[in-house]
């Protein structure tokens, strides 16, 4: 199958890799935010933005808090999806695949390289979770701003997810609606890739 420009490659990382990278310098705002989808124990979906932070040779990560509502829903069916889209380029790239935690010391190094507030923030937020008031959070912050100093651990409820995707979606825009589609498929046990053409 004859895939040229934007869709010519043998590796869909890489690929991903190039569009986030010209995205980066088209998108006003975060070019790696994406919406994540999950469901929970009735099947009811739950979608969300995060920020993509890696794309590795075979797997997409990022990184949240393990107590939130998604990661109860990770950590129960063990699968996602997400979509990355930018509106400036008019191409997306969506993902499905099965899900594994990174919280090791890859996820220390991230959360290292973290602004301070933000690392304070990752131990008083109680991701997902009811709250009385901003002024509370913000009391909370401070109080463990004093008690944390300055190099604050990462705390054991917060890091990242691997994403393994045996579903990979290349779409770009077309006159008249007559997009261009090509879809990446495997099992997870077989790791060759069949790319298929799909209708707009």
């Amino acid at each position: 199958m004859e895939r040229l420009g934007i869709f010519a490659g043998d590796d869909p990382f890489q690929i991903a890799r190039d569009w986030l990278a010209e995205a980066e310098k088209s998108e006003p705002n975060d070019a790696n935010a994406m919406a994540v989808a999950t469901v929970d124990s009735d099947g009811m979906p739950n979608v969300r933005i995060l920020l993509l932070k890696e794309i590795e040779a075979d797997a997409f990560v990022f990184y949240t808090n393990y107590s939130s509502q998604k990661a109860e829903e990770i950590e129960q069916s063990g699968k996602a999806a997400f979509v990355l889209y930018w509106k400036s380029l008019r191409r997306q790239i969506r993902v499905r695949g099965t899900v594994t935690r990174e919280d090791g010391a890859r996820a220390d190094a991230y959360y290292a390289s973290r602004a301070l507030q933000s690392r304070i923030g990752a131990h008083a937020s109680q991701q997902s979770k009811p709250l009385g008031s901003r002024q509370q959070l913000i009391d909370q912050v401070e109080t463990l701003s004093q008690q944390l100093g300055t190099n604050p651990q990462r705390p054991e409820n917060w890091g990242g997810y691997r994403l393994s995707p045996t579903q990979i979606e290349f779409w770009s825009d077309g006159e008249f609606r007559l997009h261009d589609r090509f879809q990446w498929s495997r099992t997870e046990s077989v790791k060759a890739w069949d790319i298929k053409r799909l209708y707009p």
